[in-house]
């Protein structure tokens, strides 16, 4: 199993960033080998919204696609990812939010994975730990773009 696992505190408030991370469809003009997201359907259950959303991944010749429920509690400012189709076993992912005043919160991004195959492990593994591993510091960036404040030094929890 592939797991990655960071906290930082970042210069943003939490629902700025919940919004940030909760707006999937514009992960392909900011995340690093996100080629595609397509969301297939949105609902609202107690409160919350759930997506189920497919994503393109590719690096040089590579390319997988995979299919996620995404559970987005802004409430709880929390957002999780359950796997439902693609080239893995198993795959978790889960976001949490938590406010540290009016522009600071410490962000929390967690995944946990395994490849179907030991052969697509072998194959795959490597582009997809580069992905997970870019993710928090690509949001952390596409945050002080869009909320003005660019050159901040992000600060590890």
């Amino acid at each position: 199993m592939h797991h990655h696992e960071t906290s930082r505190i970042v210069e943003h408030s939490a629902t700025e960033m919940f919004d940030l991370v909760a707006d999937v469809e514009k992960y392909p003009e900011f995340v690093p080998f996100c080629e595609r997201l397509h969301v297939r359907g949105r609902k609202q259950i107690e409160g919350r919204t759930i997506l189920v959303a497919d994503m393109t991944v590719g690096y040089k010749m590579l390319r997988e696609t995979f299919t996620s429920k995404v559970t987005l509690d802004r409430q709880d400012l929390s957002i999780r990812a359950d796997y439902l189709d693609g080239p893995f076993r198993t795959m978790e992912n889960v976001w949490n939010f938590e406010p540290l005043g009016e522009s600071q919160s410490k962000i929390h991004f967690y995944i946990d994975y395994e490849f179907k195959s030991r052969t697509l492990a072998a194959v795959m593994g490597a582009m997809f730990d580069r992905v997970f591993r870019t993710f928090a510091s690509s949001f952390e960036r596409r945050a002080d773009t869009l909320y003005g404040r660019e050159g901040v030094a992000p600060t590890r929890a």
